[in-house]
């Protein structure tokens, strides 16, 4: 059973109490996150402050290396592994997995220190934690059942994806855009949405229990990918370049 399963399993919960083992899920999860946030933060700046590590990465031409591509594409592997393998993985082995995650998308996303200015991501940075924040607080909060909006902005991810590998031929300015401000839009929706889920399936949870580890584990990567979406599209949309 993965994330999304037990989500729908308590989608039709309405309480208006949240059980106490629920915030120690919850508490958890965005512990996790944050913890994973912080590292990827502190690898991307090491790395992009570092022409020795850069190098490792770029090449002088600016092209990707060989380990470029790898750093490049092994995240999205580690989603794979962690969301199919779920069931099989000890709670210890995924934080493990989780921790070398949050480390490769440091790596990779050093480049974004060489596009942008400085001062332009610490200040999308910040935008980015409060959009975060106020949609987190919603999704934690309304009564209003977000299932189907959640299932709208799942969609929408396939889309924005679809037009991305699209635009990557065509070049498209314009469309690059437009691209960016539906991101921005579908992953702010998104953040409530998963806030909500996440909370009912806390609700179901038993404190200590090893798949409540687990459980806690894939939660944080799902509120980490909301959170690293939005401030990358963000930064597409009103960052200053160099």
């Amino acid at each position: 059973m993965n994330i999304n399963q037990l989500g729908n399993d308590f989608a039709g919960s309405r309480t208006t109490e949240v059980p106490v083992v629920a915030k120690a899920y919850l508490s958890g999860v965005f512990g996790w996150m944050f913890l994973a946030l912080g590292i990827t933060a502190i690898t991307s700046w090491l790395f992009a402050s570092s022409p020795q590590l850069l190098s490792l990465m770029y090449d002088v031409k600016g092209g990707m290396t060989i380990l470029g591509w790898i750093v490049m594409l092994a995240p999205l592997g580690f989603v794979i592994w962690m969301s199919r393998g779920y069931n099989q993985m000890s709670a210890s082995k995924l934080a493990l997995l989780f921790v070398v995650f949050s480390i490769l998308m440091g790596m990779s996303l050093s480049f974004i220190f060489l596009t942008y200015t400085g001062a332009s991501i610490a200040t999308t940075f910040l935008i980015t934690a409060g959009m975060f924040g106020f949609m987190a607080i919603l999704g934690y909060t309304t009564k209003t059942d977000l299932t189907k909006f959640g299932s709208i902005m799942i969609m929408g991810v396939v889309g924005l994806f679809i037009a991305m590998f699209v635009n990557m031929f065509m070049h498209s300015s314009g469309l690059d855009y437009i691209i960016s401000f539906i991101g921005v839009l579908v992953f702010t929706g998104l953040t409530a949405y998963d806030v909500q889920k996440l909370k009912r399936i806390g609700a179901g949870m038993v404190e200590g229990a090893e798949g409540t580890r687990k459980m806690t584990i894939m939660g944080a990567l799902t509120l980490y990918l909301d959170f690293i979406n939005l401030f990358l599209f963000l930064l597409r949309f009103c960052g200053n370049r160099r």
